[in-house]
């Protein structure tokens, strides 16, 4: 009996550890299947909306950033999968590696007016809680819901900001310039925006009052060392560009459209390429009414900019001018491009309306990048587009 009493109770012990053990690993289970964290990021703070499984989002938190990287961590214990999204901005895509280092699955998506019906209360509490059901659909399958932005490497984020930043530097520049320039028309005097240039301020500085030439120098010295900073930016992106480039092509605008792409493998089709770019003319169809508007500007702003440019500066009259080395120079170097046939008669026709010289501008450059992307992608060769390569 003895033995058998002593049996029963080591049993029961034994029971009760098992017991608590399996109560403990119940406990370290993660308690939810996925929890939505909508952020609305500034620089000083984060506002979070948080939505648990199916439950509609909860109250707005608003965190310090180191506090809520830690809050974040949290989140990731108490879920088999956390997911969150933020807008892009002026923040940029520094948040984003720190959460997916934490094993959070998170979204940059296109900024957009989260306040659809115009109510006339918008705020970070509001636009979180927008964004969350926004991302609670874009989980359940609606694609519309969000429109997700790819996220840069470190390495291609870094020689973007080298390509901004000269473009940066190059407005600062003509924003001086017109300045100075501003000054002068207040005394009658008209001038360009190369006024400070050498050759002209040489012949324009006896002709100033003592007064006016005081406050130009501090315009003109200011600018030209803003002019050596472009020049030497400008030097260290031509540096990189290959040796081998489409006649015409300069290593300045190959730079700048590869780095505002950086990947030329994510399109999938040549759609993707001219929707990037927003380069695609706009349609209002509705009933029996249908109208086609103008490109829908909705891509990346710099890179159409670079392509449209390629083509602006070419001027009617017949022999084509450029302002820069960087521009593309194809209605004089690749007449076997099938563009170049294509769109020749009404870019270098004097007697072109405005309105169909711009169309074909946009048309050439949309098409252009579109080749670019072939090329790039190894869907074309350069004999197959009618190039000709050189050494840049």
């Amino acid at each position: 009996m003895r033995n058998h009493k002593t049996s029963s109770t080591a049993q029961a012990c034994g029971a009760q550890v098992a017991s608590k053990t399996s109560s403990v690993e119940i406990s370290t289970q993660p308690q939810y299947q996925q929890i939505k964290l909508a952020l609305d990021v500034h620089a000083a703070s984060i506002v979070v909306a948080r939505m648990v499984d199916g439950a509609k989002p909860q109250p707005p938190q608003s965190f310090q950033p180191a506090d809520f990287l830690q809050w974040a961590g949290k989140q990731k214990a108490l879920a088999k999968e956390v997911v969150s999204c933020y807008e892009a901005g002026p923040t940029g895509f520094w948040l984003h590696r720190p959460l997916t280092a934490l094993g959070v699955r998170n979204y940059v998506v296109c900024p957009t007016c989260l306040d659809e019906r115009h109510g006339g209360v918008n705020n970070d509490r509001t636009d979180a809680l927008e964004l969350a059901t926004r991302l609670d659909r874009y989980l359940a399958g609606n694609d519309r819901a969000l429109a997700v932005v790819r996220v840069p490497s470190e390495a291609e984020e870094q020689k973007r900001a080298h390509k901004r930043q000269r473009q940066q530097l190059r407005e600062q520049r003509l924003s001086l310039a017109a300045q100075g320039r501003s000054l002068m028309l207040l005394q009658g005097r008209r001038e360009t925006n190369h006024w400070w240039r050498e050759h002209r301020w040489k012949s324009l500085e006896p002709e100033l009052a003592a007064w006016l030439v005081e406050r130009l120098q501090v315009f003109r010295e200011l600018i030209l060392k803003v002019d050596e900073a472009v020049r030497q930016l400008t030097r260290e992106l031509e540096a990189q560009a290959p040796q081998v480039l489409p006649k015409g092509m300069g290593r300045l605008t190959y730079e700048a459209v590869e780095t505002e792409v950086a990947d030329w493998d994510r399109f999938k089709n040549r759609r993707q390429v001219g929707s990037y770019a927003g380069l695609c003319g706009g349609v209002s169809d509705s009933g029996q009414s249908t109208a086609e508007l103008s490109i829908t500007k909705a891509g990346n702003r710099r890179l159409r900019t670079d392509l449209v440019e390629l083509l602006a500066e070419c001027q009617p009259g017949g022999v084509p001018t450029w302002r820069s080395t960087s521009s593309w120079r194809l209605l004089l170097y690749q007449p076997k491009y099938y563009l170049v046939n294509k769109w020749k008669a009404i870019l270098l026709n004097p007697k072109a309306h405005r309105r169909a010289r711009k169309r074909a501008i946009i048309a050439f450059a949309r098409q252009l990048f579109i080749d670019l992307w072939r090329w790039k992608t190894g869907r074309r060769t350069p004999e197959q587009l009618g190039w000709v390569m050189t050494e840049a």
